[in-house]
């Protein structure tokens, strides 16, 4: 008979195990994922929660204020809040949650709707780049939490605050590091990534919306993306020449929601009564230009963020959730299910966090809702906006000063 695995290892001897390399846990390094779609590429998940929901792993308090989501890259967790009136990074163990460090980066800001940073830390090698809600962008070393540099992206460049204040993470690609200060003649700008210093300045003078930019070869033009204040855009990786501008799909109020790329189309939307258009992108010469597809009121998505998954989108339109075909904006089916939230997505499911404190776990499935299973987040007397994040078989939901982990590992 053939040993088990349990009992072949208890019969080794413990220099041996002590050789074995550690599992190597998988990575969210910035904003919605390694490549910002919001998809998580997790096996062997839960596919029902018991009643009452997953496990609690651990549930660390002290981040004082904010709406910003997780990066986790190796052991460790980087999430931003605000500590002694500064708005700061925060690095925790990822198997504990217990502070490792903090980085204080600049004077935090208060808001009608809840103070503190908005953003999520992109994390690069040995270092961190992190933007305020008050506009300061810095590079944090990861093994001592030193401030490299740091500037101040709408005193640079003439841009002004939001209401609701800044809530970009900001966008490395390659060398460069891309924000949007909204300034004139400086809607989005590209950074040296080494010193913050500009590397150009697009001719786009949007002002700066509440979204954080993508990236892409489109028809062999490397392009950033983002829904600013005014549209959905397009500005070339080289030299920030604008090659689109998509204004129907915004409103005047708060363009939140990060667009969404697939084969040379890109999707926004924007809430308000406002709705959603997908565009068409093609090559003119050396540039691009974007042709409307279509524009409905399918989905109106405020600041929970949209999905792609196999041809279908879902996320909230106002408080209901929603799934459309992305190639035609069709409507496949709405539900009220928790409530106004955000989404994620890993292994076939959808996990939709309500701003009114639930978590759902909602199939991915164009054919019909399929709940399968929810559960109370606690009150921490703002809205649960923060997006949730999955990562080596952990749900993590920053919500204000808390930070949770659950086991949801089948």
């Amino acid at each position: 008979m053939s040993m088990t695995r349990r009992s072949l290892l208890a019969t080794l001897p413990a220099a041996v195990l002590a050789q074995r390399p550690a599992a190597t846990l998988p990575d969210w390094p910035q904003w919605h994922g390694p490549d910002r779609t919001n998809l998580s590429k997790e096996t062997g998940l839960l596919r029902q929660w018991p009643s009452g929901g997953p496990k609690v792993v651990w549930k660390i308090g002290g981040l004082g204020t904010g709406y910003g989501s997780v990066a986790i890259v190796g052991d460790r967790i980087y999430v931003q809040g605000t500590k002694d009136n500064k708005s700061t990074v925060f690095a925790l163990d990822r198997a504990t949650g217990q502070p490792k460090w903090t980085a204080p980066i600049g004077r935090a800001l208060d808001q009608d709707r809840g103070g503190g940073p908005r953003g999520t830390p992109t994390v690069e090698g040995d270092v961190l780049y992190v933007l305020t809600e008050a506009g300061d962008l810095a590079q944090v070393r990861l093994k001592d939490a030193n401030v490299v540099w740091n500037r101040n992206i709408l005193k640079e460049y003439g841009g002004s605050n939001p209401h609701w204040h800044i809530s970009e993470s900001p966008l490395i690609d390659g060398n460069k590091l891309i924000v949007t200060p909204g300034g004139r003649g400086a809607g989005i700008v590209a950074l040296n990534k080494a010193n913050g210093d500009a590397v150009w300045k697009s001719d786009l003078s949007d002002e700066a919306g509440y979204a954080s930019c993508i990236v892409a070869d489109i028809h062999g033009v490397r392009t950033y993306m983002t829904l600013t204040a005014d549209s959905g855009c397009g500005v070339r990786a080289s030299d920030g020449k604008m090659m689109w501008r998509y204004e129907r799909a915004c409103n005047g109020t708060a363009n939140c929601t990060t667009p969404i790329y697939a084969n040379n189309k890109v999707f926004y939307t924007s809430a308000y009564g406002t709705g959603c258009g997908l565009v068409d992108i093609s090559k003119a010469g050396e540039a691009l230009k974007a042709t409307e597809v279509y524009f409905n009121k399918e989905m109106q998505n405020h600041h929970g963020g949209v999905v792609l998954v196999n041809g279908h989108l879902y996320g909230s339109s106002g408080s209901i959730l929603t799934c459309m075909d992305f190639a035609t904006g069709a409507g496949k089916w709405k539900e009220r299910s928790v409530g106004k939230g955000s989404v994620t997505y890993a292994e076939g499911m959808i996990y939709y966090l309500s701003e009114t404190h639930a978590m759902a776990l909602v199939e991915a499935n164009p054919a019909a809702y399929v709940e399968k299973g929810r559960f109370p987040v606690s009150d921490e007397g703002h809205p649960s906006w923060a997006h949730p994040v999955v990562c080596g078989g952990k749900l993590y939901i920053r919500n204000q000063s808390t930070l949770t982990c659950y086991d949801i590992k089948a």
